[in-house]
């Protein structure tokens, strides 16, 4: 029986999630972290036509809306004002005058415009505090308004957090329909069919567009791009060499996502990229500055299941083993230079070949 392939399970697990997490990738468009489709299956509309609102600015504008009419209602009157509706037949009253003739405001209340606090609090407000050393003859006045300081924390780095994805090269050639690859529907999962043969294809233009289709996260383009690179890695040979510069770019873009979905593909990718021919390995050497530094962010981001079972271990999604194995592949094929260069750029890497 043929195994189910990488691009494959996507697809299985990608419709897994939407039991789980429903709407999600709706959200996701929503927000901008991943691009939208085209608006029609011809292409976009005209740039005259008459399209709706975004729920997100109406949304927004409304909230601010609301805010200031709540603002405006609950902000004190002056004294001076009219009623605001007749259901407030109270007259507006003067200001209470203070001892040098004007308007009395350390009394004032706001529930009340032009009326003064009763009793004790009164008393009280007017009266200093017993920490300060005041001069003789000297007047206070208590700070009308003042509010505690507020102890804000520090902002937060970001490095784990998402990136914006942006629509790949990928996406573009296959709208255009420049690309040789077909999607075949069969009963159990879906195959790419080739309309030219894998053997006569141009390595040095393909094979980088297809590899720039890594960080789409939407079919078709997720499935055709991950299938076409493994299809192309498997039958390229000594073609794959000559093109690993290419390459860099467009595997840099995909790990910059901090998308954990985008990386896994990418980690399992790298790894056939790795051992699909020889010298690519030491090839990819000079390189480890662009593609390593994610690797140590998400080096230590494992699941911690405790005595529990982690059914999805076959599909191999944990970020960190995934890491932790490209990084023993990337120095077992890499030459002498492999794991200096990879401990310069991860720390607290250790070698699998140093017993």
């Amino acid at each position: 029986m043929n195994k189910i392939s990488p691009a494959a399970q996507l697809v299985h697990h990608d419709e897994f999630n939407r039991i789980i997490f429903p709407g999600r990738k709706k959200m996701d468009k929503m927000l901008g972290r991943i691009p939208k489709g085209q608006e029609s299956p011809f292409g976009d509309f005209p740039a005259d036509y008459t399209r709706a609102k975004d729920w997100t600015k109406t949304r927004s504008m409304g909230l601010a809306a609301s805010g200031k009419a709540s603002l405006s209602a609950t902000s004190p009157r002056p004294a001076s004002e009219a009623p605001l509706s007749p259901r407030d037949p109270r007259p507006p009253t003067a200001p209470m005058a203070g001892s040098d003739g004007g308007p009395n405001l350390v009394g004032a209340s706001p529930r009340s415009p032009g009326g003064t606090y009763a009793g004790a609090n009164a008393a009280a407000s007017t009266m200093p505090s017993p920490g300060r050393n005041l001069r003789p003859g000297s007047q206070t006045s208590p700070r009308i308004g003042a509010s505690p300081r507020e102890i804000c924390s520090p902002p937060e780095a970001g490095a784990f957090r998402r990136r914006p994805i942006e629509p790949s090269e990928f996406r573009r050639f296959y709208d255009r329909g420049d690309l040789p690859v077909q999607i075949q529907h069969t009963a159990t999962s879906n195959k790419i069919s080739w309309k030219v043969d894998i053997d006569k294809l141009d390595y040095h233009h393909y094979l980088p567009i297809f590899f720039d289709g890594l960080r789409e996260k939407e079919d078709p383009y997720r499935f055709l791009a991950v299938e076409g690179v493994h299809n192309m890695l498997e039958k390229g040979g000594s073609k794959i060499l000559p093109v690993v510069p290419q390459l860099i770019i467009p595997v840099k873009k995909a790990l910059n996502t901090r998308d954990q979905e985008v990386i896994v593909t990418t980690l399992k990718v790298l790894q056939a990229l790795v051992l699909s021919a020889e010298m690519v390995g030491e090839a990819l050497v000079p390189y480890y500055r662009q593609i390593l530094p994610v690797f140590n962010i998400f080096k230590s981001a494992t699941m911690t299941t405790g005595d529990a079972i982690d059914y999805a271990q076959r599909k191999r999604l944990n970020v960190g083993e995934l890491i932790h194995e490209t990084l023993e592949i990337l120095e077992t094929h890499g030459g002498e230079d492999a794991f200096i260069n990879i401990k310069y750029m991860i720390p607290t890497y250790e070698s699998c070949m140093i017993g």
